[in-house]
């Protein structure tokens, strides 16, 4: 009985060891069930013509050609955070690609603020805030009013024509939009003193801050990759793209004691009111100098 006992248990043991074995064969030649059959990491071949405001990217250069393909590498496979710069770049491109045009930037710099903003409302490590990532000292330099109550930094309009201001001075300084891009990220002094010091008069030929080396090249990847997606692997429908509410603009020169009730006199709630108002920073508008400010409402 015990030996009969034993002869089943070793058949048991032997059918599950070949059953398990067949399983695992399976699951490793199945087209179906193989990552490596269903997703591939493909190197990828740098298109020609590669520009930032009509300026070439020389990839003739190895070094820079090698800069080039590792953002071009990072931003198309980092597949989440692409898509969410194609869903967000269709929400405020359309509100920053005029304003450029009016100001007489290229319209390739809405890229630069893309790429320093991500178009969220956070304030990075060092204190750079809004779309266009100024610091206080210099928003204030340039004459955007930065308090507790009110941060012009997140104001769109006011904020795009600072970085224009400020973009068009460093071309004129530093005599290309690449450099005026780079001084963007590390200061007009700071790019002109390493320009100077190594004696060269060109972005790609400096050798500048592990931050400003990438920042160009990740600004160009973001253009190439959201001017041509699909190119890239992103497949989306326009549906799923973000948009904003139509909006049309309220002046007021006056106190608002409390602008939850604003924003309901107007069909909104508060949080709807900070979503097109993000400069606005507490429940109320202190504004004892009177002075005239332009506030976003639902078009309703």
């Amino acid at each position: 009985m015990k030996s009969l006992q034993r002869i089943f248990s070793l058949l048991s043991v032997t059918l599950i060891t070949i059953v398990f074995f067949n399983g695992v064969h399976k699951s490793d030649t199945d087209p179906e069930t193989l990552t490596h059959r269903t997703y591939k990491i493909k190197s990828l071949k740098l298109p020609e013509g590669l520009n930032l405001a009509g300026e070439r990217v020389p990839l003739e250069i190895n070094d820079v050609r090698e800069r080039m393909e590792r953002e071009l590498l990072v931003n198309t496979y980092w597949q989440s955070n692409g898509l969410l710069l194609i869903k967000r770049a269709n929400k405020y491109f359309p509100i920053i690609e005029p304003l450029l045009k009016k100001y007489n930037l290229p319209d390739d710099f809405k890229f630069l603020a893309l790429a320093e903003s991500g178009f969220t409302d956070e304030t990075s490590s060092v204190g750079a805030a809004g779309m266009w990532h100024f610091m206080r000292a210099t928003g204030k330099e340039y004459g955007l009013e930065i308090n507790k109550n009110v941060d012009e930094r997140y104001n769109i309009e006011k904020s795009t024509r600072v970085a224009a201001e400020y973009l068009k001075k460093s071309k004129n300084k530093l005599g290309s939009w690449t450099l005026a891009a780079a001084a963007y990220n590390a200061g007009n002094y700071g790019v002109s003193k390493r320009l100077e010091t190594q004696q060269v008069s060109s972005y790609y030929d400096a050798l500048l801050p592990d931050e400003t080396e990438r920042y160009i090249f990740r600004i160009i990847a973001l253009k190439e990759i959201i001017s041509n997606p699909k190119k890239y692997g992103f497949v989306f429908e326009e549906s799923d793209l973000y948009t904003l509410e139509k909006t049309r603009t309220v002046k007021v020169d006056t106190v608002i004691t409390n602008l939850t009730n604003f924003a309901k006199n107007y069909g909104m709630n508060y949080k709807e009111l900070k979503i097109h108002n993000p400069w606005l920073r507490e429940n109320k508008l202190n504004n004892k100098s009177r002075k005239l400010y332009e506030i976003k409402v639902l078009d309703k």
